[in-house]
């Protein structure tokens, strides 16, 4: 049951104790009221404010006093009341024009897809997007009444996932260990209203059956989260790769020492040619970061430009046509997201269209290659290595090309698990954004950053999936 109370502070002889007393008993009163009932606070009547100068804000500090619930009400509806609360002094000012308006979130079901993290979640406490961390999420929702069902399990009919997303209203998963929103499941979902990914990159959700769903569910993510992360991977990865690194690291190992069997395939990134499919957020910034390593030169492809002044600032060109990028580049890395027209891109035929003996370095999405043409290619060796943390599926199974595919000389693969951007520095801030979303939602101002968005009230808020306009 909701309780509508409404405080009237009668005149400024009113005293700390009197109104500690007025709350309490508001709150405790065994007229109905019940320590820990949800609890909606009402717009004070003006009337009865016109002496607030005199209490300094007693009423909230009182509640917060006598009240665990009342003040984690204050803090989650209101925070300028909290705040404002904690403070040794007071200006009633911008409350009065407020009128003490603390209106409470509506309570909902949050449902949570994190991969486990096992003994590694308690070592490391800032693993916050594991089962067991929850991304730091579950005292903050709870407080406010909300349910939280956190999982790994999302594979099948018979899973967890499966199970609980048949009334929850809110579903949170992220790249690296992706809840699949397929049409058949969102179907199910007949209460969901958005679907949140704590990171960057919402390929995992059927964005067409979303924005006709239970009259257009919003699908937002972290824009921007962990794009330094991934950036930093992907040069790392080319180094990595054309440095020869793995094999040299797995003799020493091995207890072995032949510098000229690793040797024979290392070369220097300086005077190669290095292209990004795709120079958004991450692609940017790979391109800023390759510039030190004085590259013959540093190429695009996109359907949108870069401004001029930045080109000229990395000192990078656009080519228009992919194919024509390809024939150019030493090293290629795939930087763009997964939609139907990117969805098996780098195939057999488009893999031949590189040089022989390129490097492909893929943080994008698996599914935007052809997992066994990529295999194929570095057996051949039309493709000298192949680097990166994207699999499709997640996990990848173990029986995946990928794993073990080699170039003819037995080196050539850099492949991790979905990694590059879950680093520690990155969880913090797509938790933190994860945060900022439900915040937004729950409050019902739903003022999410406009480059959260990727579809909102059933159309799409962005041309990065699929260059779509909207309607």
């Amino acid at each position: 049951m909701i309780f509508h109370c409404w405080f009237f502070l009668y005149q400024s002889n009113c005293t700390v104790r009197k109104v500690s007393c007025c709350v309490q008993q508001l709150f405790l009163s065994k007229r109905g009221f019940e320590k820990g009932s949800p609890v909606y606070l009402s717009q004070t009547s003006t009337q009865s404010i016109s002496h607030l100068q005199s209490f300094k804000m007693v009423f909230a500090r009182a509640a917060a006093r006598s009240l665990p619930r009342a003040s984690s009400l204050l803090s989650s509806t209101s925070p300028h009341l909290a705040r404002r609360a904690a403070l040794p002094s007071f200006q009633p000012s911008s409350i009065a024009r407020r009128t003490l308006t603390a209106t409470a979130s509506r309570q909902g079901k949050v449902l949570l897809v994190l991969y486990d993290g096992h003994e590694h979640a308690r070592d490391q406490p800032q693993l916050l997007g594991t089962t067991e961390n929850e991304l730091g999420i579950r005292k903050w929702l709870e407080d406010q009444g909300h349910t939280l069902v956190t999982t790994s399990d999302k594979e099948g009919e018979n899973s967890t996932f499966d199970k609980e997303l048949v009334d929850a209203e809110v579903i949170i998963t992220t790249p690296f260990h992706p809840g699949y929103l397929t049409a058949e499941r969102l179907a199910k979902a007949k209460k969901l209203k958005i679907a949140v990914t704590a990171g960057i990159g919402s390929d995992h959700v059927d964005l067409n059956a979303a924005n006709t769903t239970n009259g257009g569910i919003t699908v937002a993510e972290v824009t921007g989260s962990n794009v330094v992360s991934v950036a930093e991977h992907v040069v790392m990865t080319i180094l990595t790769l054309v440095r020869n690194f793995v094999p040299a690291h797995e003799q020493i190992e091995r207890g072995d020492w032949n510098v000229a069997a690793v040797a024979k395939n290392e070369y220097d990134l300086e005077g190669k040619v290095v292209g990004t499919v795709a120079v958004g957020r991450i692609g940017e910034r790979v391109l800023r970061r390759l510039k030190p390593f004085d590259c013959k030169e540093l190429l695009y492809f996109d359907y949108q430009p870069l401004k001029p002044e930045v080109e000229k600032e990395i000192g990078c060109r656009r080519v228009e046509d992919l194919e024509e990028m390809l024939a150019q580049c030493d090293v290629v890395t795939i930087n763009c997201p997964l939609h139907e027209k990117t969805r098996g891109l780098f195939n057999k035929e488009l893999i031949s269209k590189m040089k022989k003996g390129a490097w492909l370095v893929n943080t994008a999405r698996g599914a935007i290659v052809v997992k066994e043409d990529v295999a194929e290619a570095l057996r051949t060796g039309q493709l000298n290595g192949y680097g990166g943390d994207v699999w499709f599926p997640q996990p990848a199974p173990k029986d995946h090309p990928l794993r073990t595919a080699k170039n003819p000389w037995g080196g050539g693969n850099a492949m991790v698990p979905h990694m590059s951007g879950t680093s520690i520095d990155a969880q913090k801030r797509y938790a933190a954004g994860t945060k900022a979303i439900l915040e937004s939602y729950f409050s019902g101002r739903e003022d999410y950053r406009p480059e959260d968005l990727i579809v909102h009230k059933g159309d799409y808020a962005t041309k990065a999936y699929g260059q779509r306009a909207k309607k």
